[in-house]
């Protein structure tokens, strides 16, 4: 099992080393002159000669990476033209629009979106796993052909025209909830959970819709196992192994997906976030590629990249807690 484990943090450390290659040779290597991007349209020649000296974007391309992924492992200084600034490790560069070093940016936005992705992230998993047992429970019956119609429909339909229609029932027709609005925990609990439950509820019922398909379907290959027919054989109950066996057998393949849209979902929950005017990762995120702040959208690729290794790491971790057999593959 150990030897497991550092194969797959291992492995999660090249991965994330590759993406830093990736993300600077698009974004700093690609795009040609970084200096006159970061500087403005409008900046003279002189000007712009200023900035390639404080940014150091003279020294070779190698030279330049090595500085940016020396930032990020120990920090790095940067010249502000009349003095040094120090930005500690992690240092994902300072923003060209605002002069904020982007991890504080981030780290700013972080619980913003973590608020509302893990808050969704339980609800789809739940209601999708439910959704997919009860199917594969009431199968050959109406239950099972509504259950379909509606994750069909889940499937379909984008997470704005739920969250419109939510708004406009809850919120301007009914008036049993207050306009979406993000408070931090740390200040309301209550109201912090009142602002973020549409949201939730939007990309649980959207999310949802593939988990449930994707756990029936895994269900019902189990049940067409030679083990399953010799269960029934020796008078095992039907609720068993659904329960015990078929649902088993079903985790591999969610355990998969939920590791992919855990860490996806914190770069790619822009919708949600300008619908509900929620000022997360994903707002910013936007914002940054809209100006080209290119320290921006770097740092919050890398970042959301990260949770997407972290989470599949995660999930390799789980495989071998419920399975021993992947442990020796």
């Amino acid at each position: 099992m150990t030897g497991f484990l550092l194969r797959r943090l291992g492995g999660a450390v090249f991965v994330l080393l590759a993406l830093t290659v990736i993300l600077y040779a698009v974004f700093y290597v690609a795009p040609g002159d970084v200096a006159q991007i970061a500087c403005g349209p409008r900046c003279s020649p002189t000007q712009v000669a200023q900035v390639t000296e404080q940014l150091r974007l003279d020294d070779p391309v190698y030279v330049q990476y090595w500085h940016f992924l020396q930032g990020i492992v120990a920090g790095r200084d940067f010249s502000t033209g009349t003095g040094i600034e120090h930005c500690s490790a992690p240092c994902l560069g300072i923003s060209y629009q605002s002069d904020q070093q982007v991890t504080q940016l981030i780290l700013a936005k972080l619980p913003v979106t973590g608020s509302l992705v893990i808050g969704a992230f339980v609800g789809y998993v739940l209601l999708g796993v439910g959704t997919g047992v009860l199917s594969v429970w009431r199968r050959g019956r109406i239950t099972e052909r509504v259950l379909t119609w509606l994750t069909l429909a889940g499937t379909a339909t984008p997470v704005f025209v739920i969250g419109l229609l939510l708004i406009i029932i809850f919120c301007s027709t009914l008036q049993w909830l207050p306009s979406p609005t993000y408070v931090p925990f740390t200040e309301d609990p209550e109201q912090w959970a009142w602002g973020l439950l549409l949201p939730w509820v939007s990309l649980a019922l959207i999310e949802s819709a593939k988990y449930a398909r994707l756990t029936r379907s895994s269900m019902m290959e189990t049940l067409a196992e030679d083990h399953v027919r010799t269960f029934r054989a020796y008078g095992v109950s039907e609720h068993a192994i659904i329960g015990r066996h078929a649902l088993r057998g079903a985790l591999a393949p969610v355990i998969a997906l939920s590791a992919l849209d855990f860490g996806s979902m914190f770069g790619g929950a822009v919708l949600t976030e300008s619908l509900f005017g929620i000022p997360g990762i994903g707002r910013e995120l936007v914002h940054a590629v809209k100006v080209v702040d290119l320290p921006v959208v770097v740092g919050m690729v890398l970042v959301t990249g990260f949770f997407v290794v972290l989470a599949n790491t995660v999930a390799d971790m789980l495989y071998a807690v419920a399975d021993r057999r992947v442990v020796l593959s």
